[in-house]
């Protein structure tokens, strides 16, 4: 299915997920976690989530920059993922054809423009999202970039 950006914006107004985006994000958390079909930087991240305590799956794209691996939300701050994530002191398990657990750290937003620019680069869906340009220098997305939290992948001790 091809979706136009303007209506990716659309499905999650106000910077969270519609009717439509939930659904989708669902079938997308259950094809990701199995990793059918799917590359292999395509997980489905499940955190505790903070108010109900169950645990929430949430489709994501990993983002390799360096030697290490990060994830970043496509929709800012608000993300309900970016709270749970925060609220469980990193604590998550990632899927793609098998569970890792591992702890996210924030990445401060001085170090965040590179990272940034390689997510945009390799997730076509968050482009809608994301008010920078895929090819544009780095400096662009220092402006953004502490709009947009970055958590690197790190082993759970």
């Amino acid at each position: 299915m091809i979706i136009s950006a303007a209506m990716r914006r659309r499905m999650y107004r106000g910077g969270r997920p519609g009717r439509l985006a939930r659904a989708l994000n669902r079938v997308s958390a259950l094809q990701f976690g199995a990793g059918f079909l799917t590359p292999d930087n395509w997980v489905t991240m499940e955190v505790t989530g903070r108010r109900s305590g169950h645990t929430v799956a949430c489709p994501l794209v990993v983002t390799r920059y360096g030697d290490e691996r990060y994830l970043v939300s496509m929709l800012g701050a608000k993300a309900n993922w970016v709270a749970n994530v925060r609220a469980a002191g990193g604590d998550v398990v990632l899927r793609n054809r098998r569970r890792e657990r591992v702890r996210l750290v924030e990445v401060e937003p001085g170090e965040r423009a590179p990272i940034l620019r390689r997510f945009v680069q390799i997730a076509p869906g968050a482009r809608a999202h994301v008010p920078v340009d895929r090819h544009a220098p780095v400096t662009d997305f220092e402006r953004i970039a502490a709009d947009y939290p970055v958590f690197r992948v790190t082993p759970r001790p």
